[in-house]
């Protein structure tokens, strides 16, 4: 203790390393963003039966291990299959009367990188899983999703012929396709595309569509009720049976009992096509979408005759029917002197709606409550996203089961067809995905659900950020990172601004985003947490308006220093300033588009804006920000390392454990991610820096559990076993990696326990990676005896290729030190996602120590674990200071629970 407060002697043989010095150029290689498409055509064998058989020489579709989760995207929704070897495409379509939604695959080239530290995992903790090669960034295939309109299906074959999507292997390729279209323009793929159209049932295609997506993707379901959208978790254990209600133009009803196991149990001939129909003739109408908006701006009551109207205004108390309550549509125009012309279109158009609404969810109830169904799925035509739609069907369903039911939609809804069609091929590869191996991402181009298309498909890098120019040079706002097509533009115009109409809702107000779908099969739930079911990684709730605000605002203000650091790290060349400005713009849209509709990309939470945030880095083909940054802080850090041990060595060993947590709660004050501590960075040195940190570690700090970890570490009346094996949760590179959480792995060694540190996959602000630790390891092992035997013992130094052999070495310790990436590229950490190399090592851990804010606040302060958990953290914002601690700025966490 008293060591580390002399400061001038940590400090006397170092060289200060000015965090203003100017950042070195480095230039990176673009990484290209799509394949090179094959120059000769490939076709099927003709099908036969049901399914698609292919000639031996025709590679296999291999989906297995699908996830979703993305890098760079260059077009609409993806998925990702990392398996997959072969350079194939299969697509498949829904062609519906106004809306053709098409699903395909696409493959990505691997870009492996030898790393002798995954290998040595592979075989130390037994991992089978046939993803442990390095894959930077992560590649495979993916699932996109695309829309287009059915009167312009020209732009749907121009599509599919550009991507080369409807190759084969002789002159009969096939195309699976269900809806209408499917007929109607089966002789128009064949002469335009030379394909076939393999016609698919519409009720299979649709019950396998809803299946996979609510058994795959977690926040699938959603409840709409005023307005306000609430993600149904769903127990894909616990899904079956489920009342599959689709509204198109008429309602069919279908009980779902599992895979392949569904019949149509009810259905109604008054659905979209009545309301449609009825609007048309009493409205003028020109199209559906034309009759919804009316339908914002309308008032039923001047149609419909109320309760209130029967009973002088008052409730019908006695059998529960308040004033405002339907007693019949449309019922005043009988008693009204009136002729059509005298009614407002918009009010007749609500009053459609309502109607056709309430009695379609009565139905759906009914039909449910009879079968002893407690879910009940709406979809179709009908829905298309439409706010006020969803509202009405689930008041229909919140009275008639006296709020013991609740209606339910889907987020995919529009595409169940298209991805029932495309899982119909052979060897499709969906049906064992579990929700952990699926990660969905949101590039720019990421179409909306519901009935508006609002734009053409993006292209490759450059033609997003030719988008992006273009808007600026018209001075376009960008609300939407979405194309949206302007009335007076072929479809390139711009982001339409959302119109505003008061406290109304907007026709468009409740259309959600599909993202890419990304299939990583080496994504697994993390064992040592307690309940996986009720584990929530969010700890800050942006559902309320005024936070969510805040954040946005956080990262607004951000976003020039990021962007010149991104730059920077590119060597600052005009290819690197033009695609930073592009990043910029397309990241802005997001928090724009957040703003408008918080629940656009699903259920959001802090962590999912700063994963976004990276995620829209990498998209511009910034794969690592702060390289430059880091390697400086390392390089500093490293040079202080031998005077901190030593000091460290000369305490006793209670002294040295108090130490020890000051030094990472300390260290962790280098964040690039924090406004705060950026600031600090223009003050002074590292070295002065972690000096006037260390100055503020005095206790008791603001969460302070020192005293129970101490005593479980065995510095108290009662005995502990020491911890088998540690899982150290890293986060920044330089003094908060070297000068914190290392020591701290050292003294875990020095008592044996084996130490795993567990590092990003990718690239994060300044967090330190997987793939760079190793040699921040072996560079510390050259100094240091127990680090050396430790990093031997874990297969670190080999990797790092470093030359230990002319420094003298005590006995090697047989405690190794080992690193493992986390699977994920973001500065929080979701433990319901983690790569199979960190699940396998967690078996044998005892003892999971969370380190800095995103791993141990942002995410996972209220986390629960089968094993003793320490969280440590000084908090470097004031708000979340203030909301999850009740303290100030720089106050620190040291959180101990023991094992559940």
């Amino acid at each position: 203790m008293d060591g580390l407060r002399k400061d001038q002697s940590l400090v006397g043989a170092t060289t200060t390393h000015n965090i203003n010095e100017e950042t070195n150029n480095i230039t990176h290689k673009a990484i290209s963003q799509e394949e090179e498409e094959e120059e000769t055509e490939k076709e099927m064998v003709p099908p036969v039966g049901n399914s698609i058989h292919r000639s031996s020489s025709r590679p296999q579709l291999d989906l297995s291990g699908a996830a979703i989760q993305g890098n760079f995207e260059e077009r609409d929704p993806t998925i990702l299959l990392p398996n997959q070897s072969d350079d194939i495409s299969h697509l498949a379509l829904d062609i519906g009367g106004s809306l053709i939604k098409l699903v395909y695959f696409s493959r990505h080239e691997d870009r492996l990188v030898n790393d002798k530290r995954k290998k040595s995992a592979k075989e130390r903790f037994g991992v089978s899983n046939g993803n442990m090669r390095r894959t930077f960034p992560i590649l495979g295939g993916r699932l996109h999703f695309v829309k287009f309109e059915t009167a312009k299906i020209n732009e749907c074959l121009e599509f599919i012929h550009s991507k080369q999507l409807h190759r084969g292997d002789n002159d009969n390729a096939v195309i699976k396709a269900t809806g209408g279209g499917a007929y109607k323009f089966a002789d128009l793929f064949k002469e335009k595309l030379g394909v076939s159209i393999e016609k698919e049932d519409e009720m299979d295609c649709l019950v396998a569509g809803a299946n996979f997506l609510l058994k795959a993707i977690r926040h699938e379901a959603f409840t709409h009720k005023e307005g306000h959208k609430e993600f149904v978790q769903i127990d894909h254990n616990d899904l079956y049976p489920y009342l599959l209600v689709n509204i198109g133009s008429g309602v069919s009803m279908i009980k779902v009992d599992g895979d392949g196991k569904f019949q149509r149990v009810s259905g109604t001939n008054v659905g979209g096509g009545t309301y449609w129909g009825l609007g048309r003739l009493l409205t003028k109408c020109k199209s559906f979408d034309e009759l919804l908006e009316l339908s914002q701006r309308g008032d039923n009551s001047s149609v419909d005759m109320l309760v209130g109207d029967i009973y002088g205004g008052l409730d019908y108390s006695k059998i529960g029917l308040s004033a405002s309550t339907i007693a019949s549509s449309f019922g005043k125009a009988i008693s009204e002197n009136k002729e059509i012309e005298d009614y407002r279109p918009e009010d007749i158009s609500l009053s459609l709606l309502r109607m056709i609404s309430y009695n379609i969810g009565q139905i759906s109830y009914l039909t449910a409550l009879q079968l002893g169904i407690k879910r009940i799925f709406f979809g179709g035509f009908f829905i298309r996203g439409h706010a006020y739609t969803m509202d009405t069907i689930s008041f229909a369903i919140q009275f008639w089961s006296k709020g013991g039911a609740q209606a339910m939609f889907l987020r995919h809804e529009g595409f169940l067809g298209a991805l029932g069609a495309f899982m119909s091929y052979e060897k499709h590869g969906l049906d064992d995905l579990m929700v952990h191996q699926l990660v969905e991402r949101f590039p720019m181009g990421a179409p909306y659900t519901g009935g508006k298309i609002h734009g053409p498909p993006l292209g490759d890098l450059n033609e997003k950020i030719s988008w992006m120019e273009k808007f600026v040079r018209k001075g376009i706002k960008i609300t939407a990172p979405v194309p949206m097509a302007s009335p007076r533009t072929t479809g390139l115009g711009g982001f339409e601004a959302p119109s505003s109409k008061g406290d109304t809702l907007r026709c468009d107000e409740s259309n959600l985003n599909v993202g890419v779908l990304h299939l990583v099969p080496s994504l697994e739930v993390f064992p040592l947490l307690a309940d996986p079911k009720t584990y929530e990684p969010n700890t800050i709730d942006l559902a309320d308006p005024n936070e969510l605000e805040y954040w946005f605002t956080v990262l607004s203000e951000h976003l020039p220093d990021l962007v010149d650091k991104a730059v920077a790290s590119e060597g600052g060349t005009d290819d690197a300033r033009r695609r930073g400005n592009a990043f910029a713009r397309a990241f802005s849209a997001h928090l724009a588009r957040l703003m408008e509709e918080p629940a656009a990309y699903g259920k959001l939470g802090l962590a999912n804006l700063l994963e976004l945030r990276e995620e829209c880095l990498r998209e511009f083909n910034f794969f690592d920000a702060y390289s430059t940054i880091k390697h400086r802080e390392n390089e500093a850090s490293l040079a202080v390392l031998p005077d901190l041990l030593m000091e460290l060595d000369g305490m006793s060993e209670e002294t040295r454990l108090l130490t020890l947590i000051e030094g990472v709660l300390a260290a962790n004050i280098f964040d690039w991610g924090s406004r705060a501590c950026v600031d600090l960075y223009h003050k002074g040195t590292i070295i002065e820096i972690y000096r006037m940190s260390r100055k503020k570690m005095q206790r008791p700090w603001r969460v302070d559990d020192f005293d129970a970890f101490k005593e479980r570490m065995g510095f108290g009346d009662k005995k502990h076993q020491r911890h088998k094996r540690a899982l150290l949760f890293v986060d920044n590179s330089g003094a908060d990696v070297v000068l914190g959480m290392l020591p701290l792995a050292r003294e875990l060694l020095r008592r044996g326990t084996e130490v795993v540190l567990v590092a990003n996959s990718l690239p994060a602000l300044n967090d330190v990676t997987a793939m760079e630790l190793p040699e921040i390891v072996a560079e510390a092992a050259k100094h240091c005896d127990i680090l050396r035997g430790a990093a031997e013992a874990g297969g670190l130094l080999m990797d790092a290729m470093i030359n230990i052999q002319d420094s003298p070495r005590e006995k090697s310790s047989s405690t190794p030190l080992m690193v493992v990436e986390n699977g994920c590229g973001s500065p929080c950490i979701d433990l319901r996602q983690v790569s199979s190399e960190l699940a396998a090592v967690a078996k044998d851990a005892d003892l999971v120590i969370l380190e800095g804010m995103g791993r141990a606040l942002h995410t996972n302060y209220n986390a629960r674990f089968k094993c003793d958990a320490l969280k440590l953290a000084m908090v470097k914002n004031q708000r979340l200071a203030e909301k999850l601690i009740k303290g100030n700025i720089y106050d620190c966490v040291c959180r101990y629970e023991p094992a559940n």
